[in-house]
């Protein structure tokens, strides 16, 4: 029975993490991606938000998979990942600039450069979806997408908005409209941010 579920995941994790490309066996088992495999498979995140994260670039999601299926559904999304990480830039979220650590006892800090923004959040690793809260200043939900070395936080744009005008000492309209007009063309889509667990 064990043999049955190790090749059912061995196959799985070939299928449904598409962006490996393994050069062995023991890359294609390595954690990151069998976790990958078991998250798609039961449909369960079965990773923890707790740790220190920093921000490696922007992430989207689109809430259909039918705009990836078009042909040009992927050139898109790499092109809004190009467009949302230049605006981001250019209001000081960049890699190694930008970072969140979520405690055990739900408090979080988030930091920008110098500056350090304290607050708790409640995280649902059920409906992966957590709550964040600075203070009584502002409240966000972000869907969580989330295993042990990546975290990927989402917003709907005008949520994202939010938090970047909060954070961000500057305030570039003309960047925060491109961000804005990135979901113009679609519906469903989630902006948010992609971050890498700190060592």
């Amino acid at each position: 029975m064990r043999k049955l579920f190790m090749g059912c995941m061995i196959f799985a994790t070939c299928l449904v993490v598409p962006q490996v490309h393994a050069q062995s066996l023991k890359d294609i088992l390595n954690r990151e991606n069998v976790e990958k495999a078991v998250n798609t498979l039961t449909q369960k995140n079965t990773a923890s938000m707790e740790g220190s994260w920093t921000y490696t670039g922007s992430a989207i999601q689109f809430e259909s998979d039918n705009v990836l299926k078009n042909a040009g559904g992927s050139l898109a999304a790499s092109a809004i990942t190009n467009k949302l990480d230049e605006q981001l830039e250019r209001l000081g979220i960049k890699e190694g600039e930008f970072s969140f650590t979520f405690q055990a006892d739900s408090s979080f800090v988030t930091r920008l450069g110098k500056k350090e923004l304290k607050g708790t959040y409640i995280y649902n690793a059920e409906n992966e979806q957590a709550e964040l809260r600075f203070s009584r200043l502002l409240k966000l939900n972000t869907s969580i997408n989330c295993t042990s070395s990546e975290l990927q936080m989402l917003f709907n744009v005008d949520k994202l908005l939010d938090l970047i005008t909060f954070i961000s000492s500057k305030s570039n309209s003309s960047a925060l409209q491109g961000i804005s007009a990135l979901t113009d063309s679609y519906n469903g889509m989630l902006l948010g941010f992609a971050l890498k667990k700190d060592e």
